[in-house]
């Protein structure tokens, strides 16, 4: 197989939105499992239920990719799988090192999905001397004092970090000097890369925080502010807006 350094997915040059390709593994997913069941084919409504969007969206999505599917019969789910793994560029070797060898570190070391979707971890590695030589998912840890020879003796172009916030930067800097392209980021910082750099970050805090929101949005929906939920809510509304001028006005106007 190629190595990730000589070959680059097809996306950008076919002009596919970059949302498009936000939804592309969503799509890779339900059709993999499709075709674990041995379904030969699926509707555009099936596989957008399947995905998580609607069905027109994802009509409008495999358009950029030239599938449309036949009417009646629906999306080979065989020739999708193919054709948005090419786009993805995961029939081809994507070697990964991984920086930050801590609890998260061994973690995505240890994850089984990598290999199956196309990226093979070329390294692990980490500032510790004391972690140097040991085994972890099968893989030597090597010290970062060796990261820019394992980048280049390994074609890498996709890096993992997974480093305390304040190592971060000065770990993407070297990857990126190394020749390293693509970045994901589990440390909780914003790194800064220079033009021609992608970086995609990972930051399980902040998608906590987000669901706490919504969580505290419907906890205040089932109780009105009055303590008597959404309709005893509704009625003092109703009742404010039944006063006449010089009735009292409510201490907060309503939204």
């Amino acid at each position: 197989m190629a190595t990730g350094r000589t070959h680059r997915p097809a996306t950008r040059s076919r002009g596919i939105p970059e949302a498009t390709v936000a939804r592309l593994p969503l799509y890779l997913r339900a059709l993999t499992a499709l075709s674990e069941r041995s379904v030969p084919t699926v509707s555009s409504e099936e596989l957008a239920a399947a995905a998580g969007v609607n069905s027109a969206k994802l009509r409008k999505d495999f358009s950029y990719l030239g599938s449309y599917g036949t009417r009646g019969v629906g999306y080979d789910v065989e020739y999708l799988v193919y054709q948005i793994s090419r786009e993805l560029g995961l029939t081809q070797d994507w070697p990964v090192v991984i920086v930050g060898i801590g609890n998260l570190g061994a973690a995505l070391a240890n994850y089984g999905g990598f290999a199956s979707r196309g990226f093979r971890v070329a390294a692990l590695i980490d500032a510790d001397p004391a972690m140097a030589g040991k085994p972890v998912a099968g893989i030597a840890v090597q010290h970062t004092d060796e990261l820019e020879h394992i980048i280049e003796s390994n074609g890498v172009s996709i890096g993992v970090i997974a480093t305390p916030a304040g190592a971060a930067q000065q770990v993407c800097e070297r990857l990126v000097a190394a020749g390293v392209t693509s970045i994901l980021n589990f440390a909780p910082t914003v790194l800064t890369v220079p033009d021609g750099v992608d970086v995609r970050k990972v930051d399980l805090s902040i998608e906590l925080q987000i669901l706490a929101f919504h969580e505290q949005r419907k906890a205040g929906e089932e109780v009105g502010p009055d303590g008597g939920g959404p309709a005893a809510a509704a009625r003092a509304a109703v009742a404010d807006d039944r006063k006449g001028p010089d009735g009292d006005m409510p201490a907060v106007m309503p939204a």
